[in-house]
């Protein structure tokens, strides 16, 4: 989805410079053209070989190094950048831009590019907090320069607080949404469904599924991203909560699922649903922990609503819903049954079993089918990569 975007990374020294490691990696694997620039105190940390073998660019470090080739895009990356990130922003960085201080590589080519700005700052909780920092801050901040706040938690220092550099992939949202000036979903209303189910057998005890939620939470991220106003309904993952929602519902059970779906589906124009919704649950919830005993012990289970099948009862003509069917046989023809009984636009088929594309995985492979009869294979992708892929071709053919 950034294939022809040229990202320049400005590295400063701090231990932090690790994560962006990370960070370039996802990059050109979303295609991306990725160019960093290191201060001197940040190869102490990160060497420059390192970002030369993960964007496959060579990293600029001396401002007065001799001239090997002569190439656009060595020696004037402020003119070829479609936008410039510092990751991580040291308060010394910071306080060089916000000043005019032009002194060496990193600090000179942001002075002098016209493309955005994206300023991820990452250091010691007294330092971000501290009122000259705050400042130059606000000062960058009203020049047009973005700002990806800082996380909490503990710092390499020892201390607990705000400074931590923000999730990779928090970031790579926050270049995404100021690269793609495209918002073709915009104006439209989505509604995603993401991650398993728990279905609680006593207090302590449950039945699920495998699913991580990563599909789901990247569609809407994607959909964001597009313009689109999206409610997630989410089970039980360990992931980040996509920025830009409009809204964000956090539930359990498949029960708990159906009735948010139901409270939400009215004036949606697009229903994903990627959640691995549990097919069953115990018939008795024990309010109490079954103990062990020496007898084998027998569970009845009794079916859960089908909460595809009744969005695709209830679905006005203006909506488009699509489903997936994670399979582990006969995927295919699985798939396209699935389609018909669920009175659904499209199925999302993949096969679980395979080891880069089932749950938990960051990739995936899928082969789209619509009520048509039209298909499209994807091959493996990030899943990241994947979710625009997907919201693409219901652009183009719905």
């Amino acid at each position: 989805m950034l294939k022809g975007k040229t990202i320049v990374i400005g590295v400063s020294g701090g231990i932090a410079v690790y994560k962006v490691c990370d960070l370039v990696s996802k990059l050109k694997k979303l295609n991306a053209d990725v160019h960093v620039i290191m201060t001197e105190s940040a190869t102490e940390f990160v060497a420059p070989l390192t970002f030369e073998s993960l964007s496959l660019q060579p990293v600029i470090v001396d401002m007065f190094a001799k001239i090997v080739k002569w190439d656009i895009e060595h020696i004037a990356l402020a003119k070829a950048a479609d936008l410039f990130l510092v990751a991580p922003a040291t308060a010394n960085i910071i306080g060089k831009i916000a000043n005019g201080i032009a002194d060496d590589m990193l600090s000179t080519t942001i002075m002098a590019t016209k493309a955005p700005k994206i300023i991820a700052p990452a250091m010691n909780t007294n330092m971000y907090e501290n009122p000259i920092v705050q400042d130059n801050i606000k000062k960058l901040k009203n020049y047009g320069y973005k700002f990806i706040k800082p996380d909490s938690g503990r710092l390499a220092c020892g201390d607990l607080g705000i400074g931590k550099l923000a999730n990779v992939d928090t970031i790579i949202e926050s270049i995404t949404m100021n690269l793609i000036e495209d918002k073709p979903l915009a104006g439209q209303k989505i509604l995603i469904t993401a991650g398993p189910t728990r279905e609680a057998l006593d207090p302590v005890r449950y039945m699920t599924n495998h699913s991580s939620g990563k599909m789901g939470y990247a569609i809407a991220e994607a959909a964001a991203v597009k313009g689109a106003e999206v409610t997630l309904i989410s089970g039980p993952v360990t992931l980040e909560k996509p920025n830009n929602l409009k809204k964000y519902i956090q539930i359990e059970s498949a029960e708990e699922m159906f009735t948010a779906v139901k409270d939400n589906l009215k004036d949606q124009n697009i229903i994903i649903k990627s959640a691995a919704v549990a097919d069953y649950r115990p018939e008795v919830y024990v309010d109490k922990k079954i103990k062990k005993s020496d007898e084998d012990f027998k569970l009845t289970l009794t079916r859960n609503p089908d909460i595809l099948k009744w969005i695709g009862m209830h679905k006005t003509p203006e909506q488009l819903i699509v489903g997936f069917a994670a399979e582990t046989n006969d995927v295919m023809e699985n798939g396209i049954s699935k389609l018909k009984k669920k009175n659904i636009d499209m199925i999302i088929v993949n096969d679980v079993t395979r080891a880069d594309a089932g749950f938990g995985t960051d990739t995936n492979c899928v082969t789209l089918i619509d009520k048509k009869g039209n298909k499209k294979a994807y091959p493996v992708m990030p899943k990241k990569q994947l979710a625009h892929s997907i919201l693409d071709y219901i652009i183009a053919n719905f």
